[in-house]
């Protein structure tokens, strides 16, 4: 098995190759809006580095968000493309169970990215890591009367230390946290369509017809 994996549902673009014993390639970058510029080069990175080809790969996984329109749809459609033209067997999996993956505690806890807008996309997780509620989008404020008590990972609680309980650091989903997870099979999967729960900021201009 050698599996490619990638997450661009933050500004932050990671990819993973796993030879399903150990992660033998990864690389990164950042960019708002550049994930399109980005993730190719990554991508070609991480399998040179793995000293692997892309003919070589067997599976390929991404994750679906949420998050902004964007960065979701390079992911997908990336992931989308490379399975019907290698012939891969592709994996789907929520961006908030990827941070999910890398926290170490015992009892619920909530994992928040930014969901810009000065709101964060949400979910609430078990002590055996498995997602309990979520993914949503909310305020700060709406999720913290929701769950006073939780701590809460991820960039969105360190972005309203005023209002949530941050706990660790900054982190925001990671390839390799993907790959380990995937390849494990302890983790959900969901169909590779972007999960953005609402509507883009963007919207078609309707005039009136002239009569």
């Amino acid at each position: 098995m050698l599996l490619l994996a990638f997450d661009t549902a933050t500004p932050v673009i990671t990819v993973a190759v796993h030879d399903g014993s150990r992660v033998v390639g990864q690389a990164a970058g950042e960019g708002t809006m550049a994930h399109g510029e980005l993730l190719a080069p990554a991508i070609r990175d991480a399998v040179a580095q793995a000293g692997m080809t892309m003919a070589d790969l067997t599976d390929v996984a991404v994750g679906v968000g949420p998050g902004p329109f964007t960065g979701l749809r390079v992911g997908v459609v990336t992931a989308l493309t490379l399975g019907s033209t290698l012939g891969l067997t592709t994996h789907g999996v929520c961006s908030l169970d990827i941070l999910a993956a890398d926290v170490q505690i015992e009892g619920e806890f909530l994992v928040a990215t930014d969901a810009r807008r000065k709101e964060v996309y949400w979910a609430r997780y078990g002590a055996d890591h498995v997602r309990l509620d979520g993914p949503h989008v909310a305020t700060p404020a709406d999720l913290a009367r929701q769950h006073p008590a939780l701590p809460t990972y991820g960039r969105g609680g360190q972005l309203y230390p005023d209002v949530l309980r941050p706990a660790g650091d900054a982190s925001d989903p990671h390839a390799v946290a993907l790959a380990r997870i995937v390849i494990a099979g302890s983790v959900r999967e969901l169909p590779l369509e972007p999960l953005y729960l609402r509507r883009p900021d963007a919207v078609p201009q309707v005039f009136p017809k002239r009569t």
